[in-house]
């Protein structure tokens, strides 16, 4: 059994006229609750709890700090490669972009750690479009070995793969895997992406359960909000978390919140998710599971990251690139999307120390993996 038959059991236009019609008083018996449901998650995340934001961040302030204490771990993005075989119509990558492609060369990977580790990181993401004939598995196991002499902590954002390939992955060195479903939303899923290997729903759908069989120490999920309703997207992500948790509980698990950003040819939609409800967002997904990790990137503002620190973030990336070779091979490779905070991880770095935050560079010891 895979996520796929628990997602059948629910309907998009039930799921989204369930959480619309939450009252106030769902509200209230979610948050004097200790352990919470789904159904509470979605009371958590409808219009009704809005006025219960602050009620809401205390919790989730008293949840963070009691299960991850007074940090926050920092991490850099890596891009390996900017080429893709897929049509997605809110990436720059899109294969229908008529973009300068580049890859990294060994030398390039070797020039790009020096950068990243300049500026004081002990863990990298490393990240690629999804060109199965450059970016496989052979060109990753290769910068793995290049790169893993440098680093505690190497996670990994690249295209779906078989359960064989992530077992590869792992015994290689790889300490988290990242696949994002965008939408949940099937028929919406279908309309950004018209072409190529990605188009296919149910074989991203169930990448985490291919994860999960190769016993890797940490998954990574989440949707793309702004694809489409962002309350019934994380409705379903916390379902896919739930189910993933309890099949799969060796494995530690993170939940990010990207917002959909411009890019050059990206068409971006009418689904917006403001920094109100991205707080109560995050805050929902606390009170829901206070033991998984939650991420926040750099396309979200200085303000909104400064003020997320104390309120249930764990982990963010600083002085992120999002271009292949962009801290120092080729600063000016097209970027997958544009970043909204700017600072320098020295900048940030301080920020957290000033709100009374501890910032990690790693949250694991290379010296654990023998």
């Amino acid at each position: 059994m895979t996520f796929k038959q628990t997602y059948e059991k629910y309907n998009w236009d039930d799921v989204s006229k369930n959480i619309q019609t939450k009252t106030s008083l769902d509200v209230e018996r979610a948050l004097a609750k200790q352990r919470i449901s789904p159904e509470d998650f979605a009371a958590l995340i409808s219009p009704a709890a809005l006025p219960y934001l602050e009620q809401m961040a205390i919790k989730s302030q008293a949840l963070t700090r009691q299960r991850f204490g007074k940090t926050i771990q920092l991490f850099a993005p890596m891009y390996l490669s900017n080429e893709c075989n897929n049509i997605c119509t809110y990436c720059g990558y899109s294969f229908d972009n008529k973009i300068k492609r580049k890859t990294l060369s060994d030398a390039e990977i070797l020039k790009e750690v020096e950068a990243i580790k300049k500026l004081g990181f002990d863990h990298v993401l490393l990240v690629t479009g999804e060109a199965n004939a450059t970016v496989h598995v052979s060109y990753f196991l290769n910068a793995i070995k290049l790169i893993k002499p440098f680093f505690s902590n190497i996670s990994v954002e690249v295209q779906p793969l078989e359960q064989e390939e992530y077992a590869q992955l792992h015994q290689a060195g790889v300490y988290s895997i990242l696949v994002y479903q965008e939408t949940y939303n099937q028929e919406a899923y279908k309309k950004v992406h018209p072409k190529g290997k990605k188009s296919n729903f149910f074989y991203r759908l169930e990448t985490p359960d291919r994860i999960g069989e190769s016993n890797i120490h940490k998954i990574g999920i989440g949707a793309l909000l702004g694809l489409d309703d962002w309350r019934t997207d994380s409705f379903y992500c916390a379902l896919h978390l739930e189910y993933l948790q309890k099949k799969y509980w060796q494995t530690k698990y993170s939940v990010s919140f990207p917002r959909i950003r411009p890019a050059e040819g990206v068409e971006l939609t009418n689904e917006h998710i403001s920094d109100r409800e991205l707080l109560q967002l995050i805050c929902a997904y606390r009170i829901f599971n206070p033991d998984v990790e939650l991420s926040i990137s750099t396309r979200e503002t200085p303000a909104f990251r400064n003020s997320i620190i104390k309120l249930g973030a764990t982990s963010m990336s600083a002085g992120s690139k999002t271009n292949p070779g962009g801290y120092a091979v080729d600063p000016e490779s097209l970027e997958q999307f544009e970043i909204d905070d700017t600072r320098s991880p020295e900048e940030f770095i301080k920020v957290i120390s000033q709100q009374g935050y501890d910032p990690m560079m790693k949250d694991w010891d290379n010296i654990f993996s023998g």
